[in-house]
């Protein structure tokens, strides 16, 4: 349905009526479709799921042990005439070593790599909520103005055919009508003129920023340029209906389980480990090593035995003031950030929602009420006025002024229109995970 009735019919018979909006030339974008076409092909998304591939990639390889290290070497080697077989103690040693980390810190390592990986999905869904968010304000400032250009070029004739009753009349002397009146006719169109010059710059630049999301759209249309973009007449119910327990409720926002709130809830989850892990340094690290020695026969013939040596080394973390200890502090401090950062950000949503929640009753009210009491009586006032005109019993300017006023109301109509749904659609996202948020909030819009 649309949102704005048609302009009505002039009740003189010099009048002619409304003729209806132009239908569109092109394909019109829905904002269902846009929003869909934006997730689909948002690389932000697709950055993400490599992200969270490479984390639990690497999460492998965190819970791995080191790989062993290899030595090849000669031992007590005569420098006089560096023979391999003139000395006893002479050796061509192989060893091996392998390091064993720190209590249970591999462990604990993976494990918080996996966190940090599933912090991704969390992200992704707040992100398919930004977007829609996003592109809903986009849409409807693109709708908002298209519009204003209608009601604009619709009532053009309006004043087109004032101007022309102000010009006979003059001609034919048969009203009182003035060349002022002639004048005036002629300045209002060519200000309206202007103002539909304006509105259609505005409308450019919208349909220019939607298309940075939709340019998947643009491009399977052929032909259609992104600054000739053009929207559907109707807004979704969802973001303009008023829901039967009337406005949404705030109190739904302190119940809230937010995507943005969980990765920040997975974040905690990491820094948690990341503490555990700075207390595993306080722990030895050991290491374990096995080396072969392999001698040589003696001079005389004589066969000497090849050597086996194996030990295990540790270190001892006794010194830890001023690196085990700062380290432990400041993870915990990282922990402690993270959970101010999350109190902070609850507040910044409930502060939206409540926000958004009165800029939507008082948008009601006034749509209510220009819809079933000041467009009519202005409507009324209008048409009043050219009538006393045409009868010779009114003031021509005051014809005008009733026509623009009247013309301007719609205009705000639609303007107030735009603005409670994109209220609606900020609600939407911050809401988002709530017990009673709205069903917009919830629809998920998946490739």
């Amino acid at each position: 349905m649309r949102y704005l009735r048609h302009l009505p019919k002039l009740g003189m018979a010099t009048m002619l009526a409304i003729s209806a909006l132009p239908a569109a030339a092109q394909q019109e974008l829905g904002l269902t479709s846009a929003i869909e076409i934006a997730i689909r092909n948002d690389p932000w998304l697709q950055g993400s799921v490599y992200q969270e591939q490479a984390l639990r990639e690497e999460a492998v390889a965190q819970g791995s042990l080191p790989d062993p290290r290899l030595t090849l070497g000669l031992a007590n080697l005569p420098t006089d005439t560096f023979d391999l077989g003139q000395e006893a103690m002479t050796q061509t040693i192989v060893g091996i070593t392998q390091r064993f980390p720190r209590g249970d810190s591999r462990r604990i390592a993976k494990a918080r790599v996996l966190q940090m990986a599933s912090i991704q999905p969390r992200q992704r869904d707040n992100r398919e909520l930004k977007v829609t968010e996003t592109v809903s304000h986009l849409w409807l400032e693109v709708w908002r103005a298209q519009q204003s250009v209608q009601l604009i070029e619709s009532s053009r004739s309006l004043f087109e055919q004032l101007e022309d009753v102000a010009q006979a009349g003059y001609r034919s002397a048969t009203m009182s009508a003035r060349q002022q009146d002639v004048i005036r006719a002629s300045v209002e169109l060519t200000r309206l003129d202007d103002r539909l010059t304006a509105l259609s710059a505005e409308l450019s630049s919208s349909r220019e920023a939607l298309a940075e999301w939709v340019g998947a759209w643009i491009d399977e249309h052929a032909g259609i340029r992104a600054d000739l973009l053009s929207v559907d007449d109707t807004i979704p119910p969802y973001l303009t209906a008023l829901s039967a327990n009337g406005s949404p409720k705030v109190d739904s926002v302190l119940a809230i389980d937010h995507p943005m709130i969980r990765a920040t809830d997975e974040l905690i989850e990491v820094r948690t480990l990341e503490v555990d892990l700075a207390k595993q340094a306080y722990k030895p690290e050991w290491s374990l090593s096995a080396q072969y020695g392999y001698r040589d026969r003696a001079p005389n013939g004589q066969d000497r035995a090849d050597l086996f040596s194996v030990g295990i080394s540790v270190d001892l973390p006794l010194f830890t003031s001023n690196r085990q200890d700062r380290n432990l502090k400041a993870s915990l401090a990282r922990a402690e950030t993270v959970k101010t950062e999350r109190m902070l950000q609850l507040r910044q949503l409930q502060a939206s929602a409540r926000s958004a929640v009165a800029r939507i009753e008082r948008l009601d009210e006034r749509i209510t009420r220009y819809r079933e009491t000041l467009l009519p009586q202005m409507e009324q006032q209008a048409e009043a006025a050219l009538s006393a005109y045409n009868s010779d019993d009114g003031d021509f300017a005051e014809a005008v002024r009733a026509r623009i006023a009247e013309l301007n109301a719609r205009i705000e109509l639609v303007q107030m229109v735009a603005e409670r749904a994109r209220s609606q659609a900020s609600f939407d996202y911050v809401t988002a995970g709530a017990d009673n948020a709205s069903p917009s909030s919830s629809t998920r819009y998946q490739d």
